[in-house]
């Protein structure tokens, strides 16, 4: 962390299934998640509130599936399921470096944890617990992207921090275009017209019309999510 002050009183935090696979082709690697769960309890020691929404590409992709003939709204509910299995695997890594953490799912499996309150999730928070939201927003049709922004704008996140593979927005793609351009800051607009993949444009939007800054950067390098928590600059700050 930072030697003076964290930056940032309460964050929200985007993962992605894929993040959680590591050199694997589908699953958890335990030697990721536990280092991503030291960083997140880092940050929280350090007075840092963290709320997190992960993805379930490493399980289940619903869109894929609607793509190859399964109902699109069944699709959607068992990527859903998806979430909640890497959202109580992250409960467990960080309780084993005793952070207290609470699963929160849109879809109601009282059995395995609780149902997203909002101000239920505000009181874990103040109360220092990192909060994991599964189930996207419960609905069939929206991303997790789009959870992402509207659980940062509800609990009241100062930043929504998007975990990637790549460090920072490009102008195009850095794995095919060795002549790709990192940008260190860009407008939501310019995300939009340039259609520069960050996240879907309904999260863009509700970032930008209630301006909720965006910083994206590469969860693979050692302390990347320890620093984008504390407030350093790394990756792209996306912004008005």
């Amino acid at each position: 962390m930072n030697d003076g002050p964290v930056q940032y009183r309460r964050v929200l935090l985007k993962l992605s299934g894929e993040a959680l696979m590591g050199e694997l082709d589908y699953g958890i690697e335990p030697k990721v998640i536990q280092r991503i769960a030291a960083e997140i309890a880092t940050a929280r020691n350090a007075g840092v509130e963290i709320a997190i929404v992960v993805g379930g590409g490493n399980i289940f992709r619903g869109a894929g599936l609607a793509r190859a003939g399964m109902d699109r709204v069944t699709g959607d509910h068992m990527g859903m399921l998806a979430t909640v299995m890497n959202a109580l695997a992250i409960q467990d890594a960080l309780e084993s470096l005793d952070a207290h953490a609470r699963v929160m799912s849109a879809l109601r499996i009282n059995a395995v944890c609780e149902d997203y309150i909002r101000r239920r999730a505000i009181r874990h928070l103040e109360k220092g617990r990192v909060v994991i939201m599964a189930a996207g927003t419960g609905n069939p049709f929206f991303t997790t992207d789009t959870a992402a922004s509207l659980r940062a704008i509800e609990i009241g996140a100062d930043v929504l921090l998007k975990a990637t593979k790549v460090d920072g927005v490009y102008d195009a793609d850095p794995a095919t275009n060795a002549k790709a351009r990192r940008y260190e800051t860009v407008t939501y607009d310019q995300v939009i017209a340039d259609k520069l993949g960050v996240m879907d444009a309904t999260a863009i939007v509700m970032c930008r019309d209630n301006h909720l800054p965006l910083r994206v950067f590469d969860l693979s390098r050692a302390n990347a999510l320890v620093q984008a928590m504390s407030g350093d600059e790394i990756g792209t700050l996306v912004s008005a």
